[in-house]
C-alpha cells in the first residue's frame, strides 16, 4: 500500500508518518505541496501514483477565520473539492479531516456521526463545506472528525499546543484563564494516527469520529495538565463571553465514536491517560 501524506510535518502529519511507517510512504510538506495550487496538485498526485492520500492541511485558526473568509474556504474547501476530483479520476482513496466544529453544541450529549451538523463559525462551515465535496465528489473516502489535538510536534500554524502553552505560562508565573463552558474531548495525535491506519486498512469507507474517550472543560484539561506534572500555577475559569473570542464555539462538541465502535476498533483510551503517556514522552513526567 502505497500513502501519500499532505502535511507531513505538522503536529497530526508527524505522527501519521511515525505510524505508517511499514507502508510505502510518499510525504509532502507545505512547502512542497500547496493545496490551493490546484494545478500543481493534481500534476503532484498523479505522479506519485498513490493508493491513499491523507490530507492534514487546513487553516485552523478558528478566530482568524472570521476576518479571512475567502481564504478559510479556499483551503478548507475548494481545495478539498480538488482533491477529491483528483482522487476519484485516479482512483486513489482520499482521508480528509474534519472537526467537531461542525457541530453547534445544543445536543449536550456526544454527537455521532448520524447527528445534523451545525456550524457556528466560519472555520466550521469551511470544514464541513469540504466533507460535502468529499463525500459527494469520490467513492473511496474516510472522513475523520476529531477534537483537541494536541501532539510532540505542536501545531506549526498555531505556534505549539494547548498543552505546551499551558506549561509555558505556568513557566513564566503568569495568570492563566481558561473557559470553563466548552466541553470536548482533547486528542493525542499520536493515537489518533494510529487508529487511522487501522481504520485505513480495513477499506470500510464513510464517515467516523475518532477522538480519545471522556470528556472535559478547557478548563479541567488545564488544571488535569498541571496536576499531573506538579504545578501550582494561578489559574481561573472563565466564560466563553468574558475570554471574548471573536468566532463563536459550540459548547459542547464531545463525539462519540459510533461508528468505530461498530467495526470493533473503538478501543482509544481515556483523555486523561492519553494527557500522562504524551507528558512521559515530552519528559515532564
Amino acid at each position: 500500500m502505497k500513502v501519500l501524506i499532505i502535511g507531513c510535518t505538522g503536529q497530526l502529519g508527524t505522527d501519521l508518518v511515525r505510524a505508517m511507517k511499514d507502508k510505502e510512504l510518499v510525504t509532502l510538506s507545505r512547502r512542497e505541496l500547496e493545496v490551493c495550487n490546484f494545478d500543481n496538485t493534481r500534476k503532484i498526485l498523479n505522479e506519485h501514483g498513490s493508493d491513499i492520500v491523507i490530507n492534514t492541511a487546513a487553516y485552523h485558526k478558528v478566530d482568524e477565520c472570521e476576518d479571512n473568509v475567502e481564504k478559510s474556504f479556499r483551503v478548507n474547501a475548494y481545495a478539498m473539492r480538488n482533491l477529491a476530483d483528483t482522487c476519484r479520476e485516479l482512483d486513489y482513496t482520499l482521508v480528509h479531516m474534519s472537526t467537531d466544529y461542525v457541530f453547534d453544541g445544543q445536543k449536550k450529549r456526544p454527537y455521532t456521526e448520524e447527528d445534523t451538523p451545525n456550524p457556528l463559525n466560519v472555520y466550521g462551515v469551511s470544514k464541513l463545506a469540504g466533507e460535502y465535496f468529499v463525500r459527494n465528489l469520490c467513492e473511496k473516502y474516510f472522513i475523520v472528525r476529531t477534537s483537541g489535538l494536541y501532539g510532540v510536534a505542536g501545531a506549526s500554524g498555531k505556534g505549539g499546543n494547548f498543552v505546551e502553552l499551558m506549561l509555558r505560562l505556568a513557566r513564566e508565573n503568569k495568570p492563566i484563564r481558561v473557559v470553563n463552558d466548552q466541553v470536548l474531548t482533547p486528542t493525542y495525535t499520536k493515537e489518533l494516527a494510529e487508529k487511522m491506519k487501522q481504520l485505513i486498512e480495513t477499506e470500510q469507507y464513510g464517515l467516523y469520529h475518532i477522538t480519545n474517550n471522556g470528556e472535559c472543560s478547557w478548563y479541567e484539561f488545564a488544571r488535569t495538565i498541571f496536576q499531573s506534572v506538579g504545578l501550582r500555577p494561578d489559574i481561573s475559569p472563565v466564560a466563553t463571553e468574558e475570554f471574548g473570542a471573536k468566532a463563536k464555539r459550540p459548547k459542547y462538541s464531545v463525539l462519540d465514536n459510533a461508528s468505530l465502535r461498530e467495526i470493533g476498533l473503538d478501543n482509544m483510551r481515556a483523555w486523561k491517560e492519553a494527557l500522562k503517556a504524551y507528558l512521559r514522552e515530552k519528559g515532564w513526567i
